[in-house]
């Protein structure tokens, strides 16, 4: 296939953007990807059709309806597994289509292969014509290895892609079970358990931590397993699962190391991926993946061991966002060509899309207790406001963390209908350096639910006020001994 400027190992987030932007650089391009339709993890099992599936459920439920109608509402009497595959293919299909134009257009080749290296320049892809296994050889001035990852699969729990599967089996042949336990109390198991509970189904969750998305604000976060347990949903966290039998009927048991069961008809294991570098050959050119099969990298310029070779998106393990894979793919192409590009300490936003969504950027107030900041919290509640009121939200919470001294704005952490698009207004704010007075001084549309910036801006002012009249009332040597 001759020499490019550029191959790029994987079209997921991470690899189409470098790939569309070392094009728009004026250097020539091979995308390597082993499935038949471009998109990665991201538009096969991943990201689109799992947020596919959520609205999916939301709208054929009802359940934004049910804060006005009762529990009991539905839109539809019954929901099978086909209308959940019609609206994840038609999702799909708009997707490549999308992503094929954009290579198309920008003038990036792809190819369908499995591309493995045969030293630090040389990538060999074996491509199956008509049944035959044919290979090719392709020599490139750089590569970008974006292969995303793959389902981890521990040896103690027996797959069978019927009553035990993992998050990728479930995406390609969806069900709807009578009851499910969800392994993994990560953002994929926390998605799945929240959306299926919407569905009336008795979901169990088992995770071996003793609380759920640690990376999160506790509070935003407690506020969740709160609303989870109303609803049903079964948490046995400190649960490890040790092993799985089957019961007379055939459905699994998972047996916990503490001696619990959970029975169900069917088991989601969701606890971890692994990166997808087993058969890239690494050693050949000079690399080698960590027990997980990520790959390690200059987090600024996203090059490997070896500087002609980068590593963009989940291969390199935490965040594994989509978001954040864009970037990493588009700074990676941009360093590999000698373009200009920014690689700052902006922090990006992470979303969570269970029922309620979740999304977050800046510090947590436990971060900032860690680091010795002195903070102020205010709260918003979405059912206090107009717009949380027509839409019959009896839940959520918009939760802005401030520097007490500086009143600059620290972190945003949301819970409820809208989160990962209401978020970027703080992320915003926050990397511009801004205070909370922006959300104190400037009107909001009304009604909205962005106006809970607007209130818990004011929370805010209301305790610094307070807190600075009550040191003024008192006497010198007391005031100085409450600073």
């Amino acid at each position: 296939m001759g020499r490019f400027d550029l191959v790029v190992l994987g079209s997921g987030p991470a690899g189409r953007r470098a790939a569309i932007q070392a094009a728009k650089l004026g250097r020539s391009v091979l995308v390597v990807d082993d499935r038949h339709k471009v998109g990665g993890v991201s538009v096969h099992t991943g990201t689109i059709p799992s947020k596919t599936l959520r609205e999916t459920a939301l709208n054929l439920s009802g359940w934004r309806e049910r804060g006005f109608y009762g529990r009991s509402y539905r839109a539809r009497a019954s929901i099978c597994p086909d209308d959940l595959a019609l609206r994840m293919a038609k999702t799909f299909e708009h997707e490549v289509s999308v992503l094929e134009h954009q290579f198309n257009r920008n003038g990036v080749q792809v190819c369908v292969g499995k591309g493995r290296f045969a030293d630090p320049h040389t990538v060999i892809v074996s491509r199956d014509i008509d049944g035959r296994i044919i290979e090719e050889t392709i020599e490139t001035e750089k590569v970008l290895i974006a292969v995303g990852t793959v389902p981890y699969h521990p040896a103690n729990i027996p797959f069978n892609g019927d009553t035990v599967v993992d998050s990728d089996d479930f995406i390609l042949n969806p069900r709807i079970p009578r009851s499910l336990t969800v392994v993994g109390g990560g953002v994929i198991g926390v998605e799945y358990a929240t959306i299926f509970s919407v569905l009336d189904i008795p979901v169990t969750l088992i995770d071996p931590r003793p609380r759920l998305l640690e990376f999160l604000d506790r509070e935003v976060v407690d506020h969740l397993v709160h609303l989870m347990r109303d609803r049903g949903i079964a948490l046995r966290l400190n649960g490890e699962v040790e092993r799985i039998r089957f019961a007379g009927n055939g459905n699994p048991v998972c047996m916990l190391a503490d001696g619990r069961q959970v029975a169900s008809e069917l088991v989601l294991f969701t606890a971890g991926r692994v990166g997808a570098t087993a058969e890239l050959d690494l050693a050949a050119a000079g690399l080698e993946a960590d027990a997980r099969g990520r790959l390690s990298v200059n987090r600024e310029t996203f090059q490997t061991a070896q500087p002609h070779i980068y590593a963009a998106g989940d291969v390199i393990g935490f965040p594994s966002l989509a978001s954040t894979s864009m970037e990493q793919g588009r700074a990676a192409a941009c360093h590999a060509f000698g373009a200009a590009t920014v690689c700052d300490d902006q922090r990006p936003p992470y979303g969570v899309y269970s029922v309620p969504e979740l999304s977050c950027v800046g510090l947590s107030e436990e971060d900032a207790r860690a680091a010795g900041i002195s903070y102020e919290c205010g709260i918003a509640r979405f059912r206090e406001t107009s717009r949380g009121h027509i839409m019959g939200m009896d839940y959520g919470v918009l939760k802005m963390i401030c520097d007490r001294e500086t009143r600059r704005l620290l972190g945003v952490h949301i819970i409820g209908e809208g989160a990962s698009e209401l978020i970027h207004i703080g992320q915003a704010v926050l990397n511009l350096g801004g205070t909370v007075d922006y959300f104190v001084e400037n009107s909001f549309n009304y009604p909205t639910l962005a106006e809970g910036y607007k209130i818990a801006a004011l929370d805010i002012w209301n305790r610094l006020q307070a807190q600075a009249a009550q040191v003024v009332s008192l006497s010198p040597g007391e005031a100085r001994s409450r600073a």
